[in-house]
């Protein structure tokens, strides 16, 4: 059987087909060519059109199949990995309503916090595991506070991946694990949480029939079908967050196990059988793909908005014609610690680990008579590192504390200079493979599909690409260090200007 995984990402689309039987991916690509746009019609906003997911999805999958390396006939099970904590609104004819308000906005910021003091702090991070914060609940909230005419109108709401189940099948579906990135889900009550539902007024009906992550979320509608080259009736057979996914991808699934990615944003996403969470909310905790009530498995996640969309900047603005492959090149006959050039990477909207401050981007220390774009281009993807390092220490605090850490060979992960910075700054062993997150799905739709009897069994072929060992060089720590001391400057700074 042939197995089919849709990764809804903020940039791109991407599909792959994998052979259920060698666990090997046949085809894969992405669609459309150029980063899909995020909308923001106000500063700290960020939206995209579902509209626009779904038809991308479609052009992903035609574009697949015109690679005639399968025959799309001999896929029997869809799995879905999508961008976390964003807000699709429908109505009772599944229209779409308004954008979605993705994971990266942060305008319900305020909203959340007041949820957080009037729910209460303790009651809040032992039931939730987190702050509302600027999560999918006080998204939905914004909404309902500031555009009454679309909120009177909403028949469900969905995160990402529900909404294109939805467009496949015609059914409405969620899981608690997406419940839990929204911050609807009671971890001690093991349902809906009537505080937050309480608190902002939310009628329960909005939310869709709940189903295990590993389990049919509908089958293949005929027309849809008809028009991608596939058999009706196959099932969407899983459907999760992009971050539990890729963990899913790397093997990450028991407690002590621990994944990274360096996409557009950065994470680091440890597991957990303990109902853990950080009493500053700086990380937070929703269920992993396996998660059960007789057998938790937490999914602890450091989030940075601001990983490789720094890094996407500095080549737009700086090597529009030169590309990731010659940036990565300049900065690597730069010197490690970049000649004393500092980036603050922070311009992606409110950092949780920063306590939902927007800090911005800084670029510090720069000297016209020695200093080039270069500098400037590996300053930014130390900094991204130093970034992971700083929300690492937190993760620490709260018990993560791995062996080794797993990623897939991809993104910033192919930068030499990147991935060197990373493994010794977090002074633990990176192994890369050779997956990705539509690679993950593809393999969680054969589970949930019952080709695989575990989890763990899609992935006894998964082999090791790289792995990179941190050298303890001091020049890492010693940046690590004094870029701490600029960021916390720069934080001291603004409180005293906002005083």
């Amino acid at each position: 059987m042939l197995l089919l995984g849709i990764d809804l990402g903020t940039s791109s689309i991407k599909v792959s087909v994998v052979d259920s039987l060698s666990q090997q991916c046949t085809a894969s690509t992405q669609y459309p060519e150029t980063e899909i746009p995020i909308i923001s019609k106000e500063t700290g906003w960020a939206e995209q059109s579902p509209d626009e997911w779904w038809k991308n999805v479609q052009e992903a999958i035609l574009k697949l199949n015109a690679l005639d390396k399968y025959d799309p006939k001999e896929i029997g099970a869809i799995g879905i990995a999508y961008q976390m904590h964003g807000l699709v609104c429908v109505d009772k004819d599944k229209n779409v309503l308004r954008n979605s308000i993705i994971w990266c906005d942060s305008r319900a910021v305020k909203l959340g916090d007041r949820a957080f003091k009037k729910i209460g702090y303790d009651k809040s991070l032992s039931r939730l595991l987190n702050s509302p914060g600027n999560f999918t609940a006080s998204k939905l909230a914004w909404v309902k506070e500031n555009e009454k005419d679309i909120y009177e109108k909403i028949d469900k709401i969905m995160l990402p991946g529900d909404f294109i189940a939805m467009q496949l099948t015609g059914d409405v579906t969620t899981s608690i694990a997406a419940l839990s990135e929204g911050i609807f889900w009671d971890f001690k009550k093991n349902k809906l949480s009537k505080d937050v539902f309480d608190y902002f007024d939310f009628d329960k009906k909005i939310i869709p029939d709940i189903q295990p992550v590993f389990a049919s979320h509908g089958l293949l509608r005929k027309k849809v079908a008809s028009n991608l080259g596939l058999r009706e009736g196959i099932p969407v057979s899983y459907k999760a967050g992009d971050q539990p996914n890729n963990a899913l991808s790397l093997n990450v699934l028991e407690p002590g196990e621990v994944a990274a990615t360096a996409g557009t944003s950065g994470v680091i996403y440890g597991v957990s059988d303990k109902l853990d969470y950080d009493k500053q909310s700086r990380i937070n905790s929703f269920a992993h793909v396996n998660y059960t009530e007789e057998n938790p498995r937490i999914g602890i996640l450091l989030c940075i908005n601001a990983a490789g969309i720094t890094n996407r900047w500095l080549k737009n603005n700086f090597a529009q014609d030169e590309g990731y492959v010659k940036l990565n090149d300049l900065a690597s006959k730069i010197e490690a610690g970049s000649d004393g050039v500092f980036v603050i990477p922070f311009a992606n909207g409110a950092e949780r680990m920063l306590g939902n401050r927007i800090i911005g981007a800084h670029v510090l220390n720069l000297d016209w008579n020695k200093h080039t774009t270069a500098h400037v281009y590996r300053a930014g993807q130390e900094a991204i590192a130093f970034a992971f390092r700083y929300g690492f220490d937190i993760m620490k605090k709260n018990g993560i504390k791995p062996s080794v850490i797993r990623a897939g060979k991809t993104n910033m992960f192919l930068s030499s200079v990147f991935k060197k910075a990373f493994a010794n700054v977090t002074a633990v062993p990176l192994e890369l493979y050779n997956c990705d997150g539509s690679v993950g799905a593809a393999l969680g739709a054969g589970i949930g599909a019952g080709v695989y009897k575990t989890p763990a069994e899609a992935f006894t072929k998964l082999e090791i690409a790289e792995r990179v060992e941190p050298l303890q060089e001091s020049i890492y720590n010693d940046g690590y260090q004094k870029w701490k001391a600029h960021l916390q400057s720069i934080a001291r700074m603004q409180e005293d200007l906002e005083a």
